[in-house]
This record gives structure tokens, sequence and C-alpha cells, in this order.
């Protein structure tokens, strides 16, 4: 047994460690900026769920316009592109816009008179909501473009590495990428565990100022991805100094630090179409349309896919078949709609879930995930995207079973038949310990493709465009979660802050039919798109 253990910690830690450059860390920094963002996910629930009336449809619809500046990196990868010796300024930009959504959240805690009296603070909850997106998905553009220069093409006398350990490394990295999310994420989870541990009996104001502390701490995240950027200048200053004692001029220099394939020229296509994206959610957005977010989801997926047609144009034939059918599996498994917040707060309200136990389920899923993607590391590598789509949709389904049951009254009737060893929080904690590995396995194998497979010259535009893809899947995935939460209403108790006078009777008669519709529908849509495309004649990666 400690033989097993010895040769799967040496394949699968030791050999990841051994493959890790110094020239790895600086998009890995911004990486781990944006998993330490879940500082704010707990806290963001209890003060929604505390102080703002919203129903699960209206945060589902939210959602949906938060996922969309996470579309936007298509026109972002395309001017990272074309200004990539400036492309830093990009990151500094979304470290101030996110400092900035953090500061509204602080303000309507300490001083919600005041913020009140300039706008209601539900309109300053949707604004922070907004903008921190725009904040992160500027950084992640940067980040994905600087994965490409991270990964060296010669070594430190200046021989060029060959194409196959070129292409190791691009998939190391990506790895490590999604690993400094992970560990970022496990950092703040920690963090929420120590700050709320015995916050359940506090009193509303005690509560509030924990809450004012948490958005606080969180205005500091954005320095790390600063500092991410200030290293790369300090590696690039060094690699210069070591690349010229080995006779390396300033024209070699500077063609060492083009993308691979030289500089890009502007792409009317991409750049007219991105406008036009822009255009529409403008418009849409202001108009404040009934279907608002059903037209800016069509005329964004109309756009994108306009895009990745011109984009493929560039790939041979085998290529293009591999990214549509990589493209649908991933675009669909994403997609799959979720309960929504109506969830949450049944397992806040019925279950006694209190932010201090919310915590150590995010701390406990955040150290299995990391645990997982070490663990998966040679399935995601080595079996196709269909096959890891299909395998985390089968275990994810199996996985989802436990909430329904404790719906039903699963964890009543464990408790009864174990002595209470096995109650509502046990399953809780044994459902996350199973279900976190899965979480971040399905996207490595396409990232890496991406990496090897796109021209070289548009490596950004790559990213930034299948990124778009995927990520307008997440808003497909929130409208569904909208419609089904229209369809089976939830509701929890909401209270007067003030005058402690009911408004909002606490409903979850309907949460059964929901939670059994998402989890089949989970199940059934994956493997409906990986049918589609091996009956299209399509591959994957």
């Amino acid at each position: 047994m400690l033989a097993v253990v010895d040769r799967w910690f040496k394949t699968h830690v030791l050999e990841l460690g051994r493959e890790l450059r110094w020239s790895y860390l600086p998009p890995l920094m911004i990486y781990l900026a944006a998993g330490a963002s879940e500082l704010t996910e707990i806290v963001g629930t209890f003060y929604v769920k505390e102080y703002l009336d919203v129903s699960p449809a209206f945060l589902a619809g939210l959602a949906f316009w938060v996922g969309i500046p996470w579309a936007l990196k298509m026109p972002l990868g395309h001017l990272v592109d074309l200004i990539w010796r400036f492309k830093a300024l990009l990151v500094w930009v979304g470290a101030a816009v996110i400092a900035a959504s953090m500061l509204i959240m602080f303000g309507l805690i300490v001083e919600p008179a005041r913020m009140g009296a300039v706008m209601e603070p539900r309109t300053w909850f949707v604004v922070s909501s907004l903008i921190g997106p725009v904040g992160y998905a500027l950084q992640d553009v940067v980040a994905d473009a600087m994965t490409v220069e991270a990964v060296p093409r010669v070594d430190t006398t200046g021989q060029p590495f060959s194409a196959e350990a070129q292409r190791l490394m691009n998939t190391t990295l990506q790895a490590l990428g999604r690993m400094a999310d992970i560990i970022g994420g496990l950092g703040v989870a920690l963090l929420n565990v120590l700050i709320f541990e015995g916050a359940g009996p506090l009193a509303q104001p005690a509560k509030g100022a924990l809450y004012a502390n948490v958005y606080l701490l969180a205005m500091t995240i954005p320095l790390i991805s600063i500092v991410g950027v200030v290293l790369a200048r300090i590696l690039r200053w060094r690699e210069g100094l070591r690349l010229r004692a080995h006779g390396f001029d300033e024209a070699r220099l500077r063609a060492l630090r083009q993308p691979p394939g030289g500089a890009a020229s502007p792409d009317w296509w991409i750049l007219g179409g991105s406008t036009l994206f822009v255009a529409i959610g403008l418009v849409v957005g202001l108009s404040r349309s009934p279907f608002g977010q059903e037209l800016i989801f069509v005329g964004s997926f109309a756009v994108i896919v306009l895009l990745m047609a011109k984009l493929m144009r560039a790939l041979d034939a085998e290529a293009r078949r591999t990214l549509l059918g990589t493209s649908i599996i991933v675009f669909v498994f994403r997609a799959t709609p979720d309960p929504g917040m109506g969830q949450t707060w049944w397992m806040i309200d019925a279950l006694g879930f209190d932010a201090g136990f919310m915590a150590r389920l995010s701390l406990i899923g955040s150290v299995l995930a990391l645990f997982g993607l070490l663990a998966f590391r040679r399935l995601i590598g080595e079996r196709s995207i269909a096959y890891t789509v299909g395998f985390v949709t089968v275990v994810g389904t199996v996985l989802a079973l436990p909430v329904v049951g404790m719906y039903y009254g699963l964890h009543e009737w464990t408790a009864a038949h174990t002595g209470g060893f096995v109650d509502a929080r046990f399953i809780a904690v044994a459902d996350t310990a199973f279900d976190s590995p899965l979480s971040q396995i399905a996207m490595v194998p396409m990232l890496a493709w991406i990496a090897n497979s796109a021209p070289a010259r548009l490596k950004a535009t790559y990213f930034a465009v299948m990124s778009s893809f995927s990520n307008l899947a997440l808003s497909a995935s929130q409208l569904a979660t909208k419609y089904l939460n229209q369809l089976f209403e939830v509701s929890r108790e909401v209270r007067d802050p003030l005058t402690a006078q009911l408004t909002t009777p606490a409903n979850y008669d309907q949460l059964g039919w929901l939670l059994i519709i998402t989890v089949a529908l989970g199940l059934l849509m994956p493997f409906m798109a990986i049918w589609l495309t091996r009956a299209c004649g399509l591959r994957c990666a």
C-alpha cells in the first residue's frame, strides 16, 4: 500500500513540481487571484439572504448578465494580440475595477444610509456584481496570453526546445493554471473558516461588521495579480541578461518576445463582430426589454459562432472537425442548468447550515478539487474530452442524488438509524468530498489543445474566442436556471432588517421537482451532445 502511495506521489506531485518553471509564475499569480475571488462568495450569499429581498429567478437573471463580460474575452483576446508588448496594462485596469467592486459592497454594509441616498441597495449590489467580472475577465485574457510566452522556446543556453517538449510544457502549464485557481480558492476557504468560526449565534450588527471585514480584506486580492505582472517584467529582464551572455543580439531578443509566428495584424471580422456584439448588449440592456437576456444570448451566440467559423479557416480539415466537436460537447456540458440559490437558502433554513459550516464545506471542496486535478491528470491527458465529460457527468449525477434525497428526508432516516451520526451535515460533507475532484478536469484538455494546435500568431485570440464560447454556455445555463425557477417558485423568509416584520414567507414546496429536473437534465444533455458529435462524424480533443 505504501509503495502504491509513494509511486502515485512521485508520478502526480513530484513530477509536476519538477516541471514547474520560474517563467510560469506570472500567469499563475493571476489565476491565483481569480481563485482567491471566492473569498466573498459565502458572505455574498448571506448578505443577499439577510439584506436584499430578491428571488432565485432574479439572481439567476443577474448571473446571466454577470457572465456577459466573459464573452467579451473575444475582442479582448484580439486586443492583447495587437498590443502584445503593453498587455500588462490591462491587468492594472482589471485590478482597479475589482477593487471598486469590493469597495461598493464594503460601503453598502458600513454606510448603508449614505449609499442608499445615492441608489437603492439592490442597484448598488447589481453594479458591484457586474463590474467585478469585467476586472477578472480583463486579467484572465492577459493571463491566457501570458501562458503562451511563459512556455520558453529556447533553453538557458539559447538552444530551441523540440515540439514535443513544448507540447508537454503547454499541457503542464494549463494543469498548473487550474491548480493555481484551486489553491487561491483553498486559501480563502481556509480564511473563511477562521473568520466565520462561531459566527452563527452573533447578532445581526456583529454579523454585518464581519461581512464588512471580509470585503475589506478582499480589496487586497488585486495586488496578487499586480505582483504577477511585476514578476514577469523582472523575469524578462533576467532572461535578457542570460541570453545576451550567450550571444543573442537585440533583434533576436525582440523576435523571441513576440508571439510565436510574429505580431498579429488587425482582423476586421473580429473587431467588427465584437463591435456588433457590444452594440447589441448596450441597446438591449439599456432598453430593458422583457426578453433582453434572450436577445443578448442569441445575438452573442450568432456573433461568436460567426467568428469561430472565420477562425477555423486557418486550421486544416482534421483540426476543424476536432475543434468543432470539442466545442459542442463542452458547450452543452457547461450549459446544463442548476437549481439556483433556492437550494442554498433551503440548506441554510431547513438544514441549519450556517456561514461557518458553509466555509468548511468550501475548504473541503477546494482541498479535494486540488487532489482531483492531481489524481486525474493522467486521465485527462490520455483520454478524449468526450470520455472525460461522460465520466464527470455520470459521477456528478450520482453525487447529486443525496441532496435530492435530503429534501425528501433522507438525512432524517439515516440519522435515526445511525444514532444521529449520519445527519445532514455528514451527508453534505461526504457529497462535497466526492464531487469536488470532478469540478476542474473537463476544461484542461480543450485548453491544452488550443495551446498546441491554434495558429502560432493568434494564440490569445483563439483562447479568447473559445473561452467566450464556453463561457456563453454558462450564460445559457443561467437562462435555463431562471426559467426553471420561474416555473418552480422558491422563496425564503424575508424580514425587514429594522422592524423584523415578515415581508416574504418561506416556501420550498416546489424545490423537490426543481432538484429532480436539474439532475435529469445534467445527465441527459452531455450524453446527447456526445452522441450528436459522433453521429455527425466530428472528433474531439
